[in-house]
């Protein structure tokens, strides 16, 4: 049994190692990374949302989200706005909603790819495992 479990995990991270991939490679074509697409994402589905929430949001440090979001601003595509007390919210500037709606199109196409071999039902049979699996954490 444990070489099948081993073997499952290395099949969920290569799945998604090549989804990454991918991912990254075309929104390159649009002058982001995956990294950054996901941030705007993050922001745009949680306007004035502290760095904290932010960085939980999209699997990373506070220090790694507050290095791409500084990165974000010099762009012009995120604000950062003084908010109640010493906190600092996150929005999008038009130009980070212009960016992120492009992303969203690119990414759609490449997951259609990626998901490609899997049958409808497969895939929503997929989704629903792994809703399962992230409903609540390990312990």
């Amino acid at each position: 049994m444990s070489n099948e479990l081993q073997e499952l995990g290395r099949a969920v991270k290569q799945a998604q190692y090549r989804q990454h991939r991918s991912l990254d490679s075309a929104l390159s074509a649009i002058g982001t990374t995956l990294a950054q697409w996901d941030a705007l994402r993050a922001i745009s589905r949680a306007p004035g949302a502290s760095a904290r929430e932010l960085a939980a949001a999209t699997f990373q440090t506070e220090q790694a989200f507050g290095t791409l979001v500084r990165r974000l601003t010099a762009q012009g595509v995120a604000e950062r706005r003084p908010g109640h007390g010493r906190r600092i919210e996150h929005h999008l500037t038009p130009e980070g909603e212009r960016l992120l709606a492009a992303g969203h199109r690119v990414a759609d196409e490449v997951l259609a790819a990626c998901f490609s071999p899997l049958p409808e039902a497969d895939r929503a049979t997929l989704l629903d495992l792994l809703r399962r699996l992230t409903a609540e954490e390990p312990r």
